[in-house]
């Protein structure tokens, strides 16, 4: 069989390589979510060693919510793996060029007019993209998040911000695109030099203004109100000469029950935005500021989200909230930020595309994938970044995640640094109780995908500190 593959046209190996690569790597990928689930099934009663941090009730709960995303997570990745290759093997992508060209001459676009067709190409696939994904997209958020306790969204509002967060990316996506693909046309023997710089420039400004001018278009922000909180973020960040310039309380719960928070900005202009699901003791959707639990919302989003009563506090206290902001400025402090940006959009893109420059012109690249008579740049840029690259991209993923792992232990002992480890200790429990983390992983699995360590290793690192 191998022989008779090595017999084949170049093209053809090429083809089969990446079909052959795509399913090895969701059989990998089905293992090691098969190895996964077998420890949510088996792992029936709390651990000793997690008694006196979790009690059975939540225990059980958490299991179940991971096992059904488990579930979920086989079913979607089965058929979006059998999707995929149906639309290779049926020659999906020069079809729907072919539609793309069809439309841009009915629109008075002659073939010669490149950067159109690829346009319309983009949209289209985006659009079908998005009607493929949306029944599994409502079955998670309607099924297993609401099972679980932890949609707040109509199917109006979710319609609705499906609608509106497919506009915003056209808005984005299709400038940037035409702008690359002019840019790549007549950059002549340096061009990947300035698509690089092109694609990084677009990378920088989006991180810029994405929670100035993006997210509020679906999310509320509002400034942290005066207080003891704000007057503590600021002093922490004060005393470890972080740029602090405002805070926000993003209205997540009109959404979900997860909670989050973050930095964003460059130089001196430092932003943090915190999840109102993350702080005990106030929410922008209350207009004393104090938290009604047993209360629905009102105003505007009441009809666009559903207000569920809590059974008790959700979120962190004061301390717990500047302990994780702790952990967070650390990761500013020792560099993280940067090095992230420096590996993935410095380092890691100018090789891309450097690699690009060398493969655009091999014919056998776009006849392999049933581009016979063309050879168009967009195709060029799909087949390269998504096909060839896949091996790399995917060792790329792993030692990402594993140097991800070693920023948090680094943030945590940042934290631990300031004097916050009890804090972070207790603030890490709740926050894996509210979000029904489950605290126990195969390592097999947790190895190849926690970009966060487990909790009972974050604990450990923290615990002899706490005691102390």
């Amino acid at each position: 069989m191998v022989e008779s593959i090595f017999d084949l046209p170049v093209e053809k190996q090429i083809f089969y390589a990446v079909l052959g690569f795509s399913w090895t790597v969701y059989l990998w990928e089905a293992y090691l979510s098969y190895r996964q689930r077998r420890i949510y099934s088996s792992t029936t009663h709390v651990p000793q060693e997690l008694g006196k941090i979790m009690d059975s009730e939540t225990f059980e709960k958490s299991r179940l919510y991971q096992l059904d995303k488990s579930n979920f997570s086989f079913w979607s990745g089965l058929y979006s793996e059998t999707e995929g290759t149906l639309i290779l093997l049926l020659g999906g992508i020069p079809f729907l060029w072919g539609v793309a060209g069809s439309v841009t001459t009915r629109i008075g676009f002659g073939s010669e007019y490149e950067i159109t067709q690829s346009l319309v190409f983009l949209t289209l696939a985006t659009l079908f993209s998005a009607f493929t994904g949306l029944p599994w997209s409502v079955y998670n958020t309607f099924v297993i998040e609401e099972r679980h306790g932890f949609n707040q969204q109509t199917l109006g509002f979710f319609l609705k911000d499906a609608v509106k967060k497919f506009i915003v990316t056209q808005c984005i996506l299709l400038p940037v695109t035409s702008l690359l693909l002019y840019i790549i046309k007549i950059g002549g023997d340096y061009f990947f030099i300035y698509a690089w710089l092109f694609t990084l420039a677009v990378s920088l400004v989006l991180v810029t203004i994405y929670a100035d001018y993006i997210a509020p278009l679906f999310d509320k922000f509002t400034p942290l109100p005066e207080g003891e909180l704000k007057t503590d973020i600021e002093a922490m960040a004060k005393s470890i000469s972080f740029p602090l310039t405002k805070v926000y309380v993003v209205e997540g719960s009109k959404r979900s029950s997860h909670s989050n928070a973050y930095f964003y900005g460059f130089f001196k202009n430092k932003r943090i935005v915190l999840f109102d699901t993350l702080l005990e003791d106030y929410s922008p959707l209350n207009k004393s500021g104090e938290p009604q639990p047993e209360q629905p919302e009102t105003g505007d989003s009441s009809s666009e989200s559903k207000a569920k009563p809590k059974n008790k506090k959700q979120g962190c206290n004061n301390p717990e909230i500047l302990a994780v902001l702790g952990h967070e400025l650390g990761h500013w402090k020792l560099g993280h930020t940067v090095k992230n940006i420096v590996i993935s959009q410095v380092m890691n893109s100018f090789l891309c595309f450097s690699l690009f420059a060398v493969l655009i012109g091999r014919k056998e690249l776009f006849v392999a994938f049933g581009f016979n008579d063309s050879q168009p740049t967009l195709i060029g840029l799909m087949i390269i970044f998504q096909f060839i690259f896949s091996p790399y991209n995917e060792l790329l993923s792993f030692c990402l995640t594993v140097l991800s792992r070693r920023f948090e232990f680094q943030a945590d002992a940042f934290a631990r640094g300031m004097g916050k480890a009890s804090e972070l200790y207790s603030a890490l429990i709740k926050l894996n109780k509210d979000n029904l983390g489950f605290p126990v992983a195969d390592w097999l699995f947790s190895m190849w995908h926690y970009s966060h360590p487990p909790l009972l290793e974050r604990l450990r690192a923290l615990g002899s500190i706490k005691q102390d």
